[in-house]
């Protein structure tokens, strides 16, 4: 499902944005675009995120200003203190290095001569106490955006459901009379064949015969399959929690179905409810793809 939330939120010294954007997947994804100090956070960002969305892609950029002036980064003079060392050293041992010292400037790009001031517990607790509560804030807005599209989904899917119900009605009317159709029609062709010929049939072979295609056709089982399918899909469309994968395999269940009794009644008006039953269980796979 998309959506799209944004907070901000300003307390102990922080300004703290958050932009959360989420689309269609049918597993969880979490992609965080945040400052590189504040990446120690990124396992209580998804534990939150997740308490709200189970399945997605979910953008999240977050940006963080400090108000305060003290400075977060110190230089780490033993780390500088070891590099002018090093360097003094192979100056001697070298033939060819230069005496004059080099600019000290030089040495702020090497790893580890600038460093993020240790802070204290407090400190971290009220840092992560500010970006928590604009993300939830955030999320709050996605999930309002999120609810409203899956309120149309559900809708979307019980009208599909309508659909299949409707044909199923139709072909369960329809099931009784293709046996004793085919008999008919058997009779009345084996009448003109042997009108003419001095052959007779046994009643024996006839039965025989309507009780193969009988037993060929029979789709009763797959009809109380189907129901059964259709009744709890709607019984989850009624709940409040997130139900998609449950539906989309049901979803399967029900197109299997489908498709089964397609195949098996050799009937024309049960082949043309088959096909409306088909393209409404497809409608509702793919509405299932954007659902939680």
């Amino acid at each position: 499902m998309t959506g799209f939330g944004d907070a901000r939120v300003q307390e102990h010294s922080m300004n703290v944005a958050v932009e959360i954007r989420a689309v269609n997947n049918r597993y969880f994804k979490l992609s965080l675009k945040s400052p590189d100090s504040y990446a120690r956070y990124e396992g209580d960002i998804e534990r939150v995120v997740r308490e709200v969305i189970r399945r997605g892609t979910v953008q999240i950029a977050i940006s963080v200003q400090q108000m305060q002036e003290e400075s977060r980064y110190e230089f780490n003079e033993p780390a500088l203190q070891e590099y002018w060392n090093q360097y003094r050293k192979l100056a001697s041992d070298l033939p060819g290095v230069p005496d004059e010292s080099p600019a000290l400037s030089s040495f702020f790009q090497l790893p580890g001569i600038i460093r993020e001031k240790p802070q204290a517990e407090e400190i971290s607790t009220e840092e992560w106490n500010v970006i928590e509560k604009c993300l939830r804030q955030a999320l709050s807005k996605l999930q309002t955006f999120r609810e409203k599209e899956g309120e149309s989904i559900r809708q979307d899917l019980g009208n599909s459901c309508k659909v299949v119900r409707r044909e199923l009605e139709t072909v369960e009317e329809r099931a009784p009379l293709v046996v004793s159709e085919y008999r008919s029609r058997m009779l009345s062709r084996l009448d003109e064949v042997l009108s003419e010929q001095s052959v007779t049939i046994e009643a024996s072979d006839i039965i025989r015969e309507v009780g193969i295609f009988t037993d060929r056709c029979d789709i009763n089982e797959e009809i109380s399959r189907l129901k059964s399918h259709l009744n709890q899909f709607e019984s989850f469309l009624s709940k409040e929690e997130s139900m998609g994968r449950k539906l989309e395999f049901l979803s399967q269940e029900m197109f299997r179905e489908v498709n089964t009794i397609g195949s098996k009644a050799n009937d024309i008006t049960i082949s043309h409810a088959v096909v409306e039953m088909k393209a409404s269980v497809e409608r509702v796979r793919e509405n299932l793809q954007n659902a939680e």
